[in-house]
């Protein structure tokens, strides 16, 4: 493991910066296994909603378990700022992608991200205590 940090040795030592980064490393992977899934016809295309939230809630987890467990304390104020920033990013992409407006129910999904974001570090401070 060491050998891989000193050649590509990035550490992202923002607590807020890393949780983005694995977050949005978790909706990846999630969005690769959804899409093979759809690809292989286990999945059907009306199932992907609650798939596509379920891997967002993942994403957002634990990028606030990281976020936390890089602050070391105030744990729910480094995940909730982590989850608002997931969901804003999100949101301006979709909104660049698929130039459509942004109403008040895509404005509303900031607040679960909060919420769940502030859970998550609040689980890796205490994670990172030992």
């Amino acid at each position: 493991m060491h050998l891989f940090r000193r050649f590509f040795g990035i550490r992202l030592s923002q607590p807020t910066v890393a949780g983005l980064w694995y977050g949005f490393l978790w909706m990846m992977i999630g969005a690769l296994i959804l899409s093979l899934l759809l690809q292989g016809d286990m999945l059907e295309e009306f199932e992907m909603t609650l798939y596509t939230y379920l891997v967002h809630v993942a994403a957002v987890l634990f990028g606030g378990i990281v976020s936390g467990k890089r602050a070391k304390q105030k744990g729910w104020y480094q995940g909730a700022l982590t989850g608002a920033l997931y969901v804003l990013l999100l949101l301006l992409i979709s909104f660049l992608a698929m130039d459509t407006s942004l109403g008040f129910q895509e404005w509303a999904l900031i607040l679960p991200g909060v919420v769940i974001g502030a859970i998550g570090g609040m689980i890796g401070v205490n994670l990172g205590r030992k």
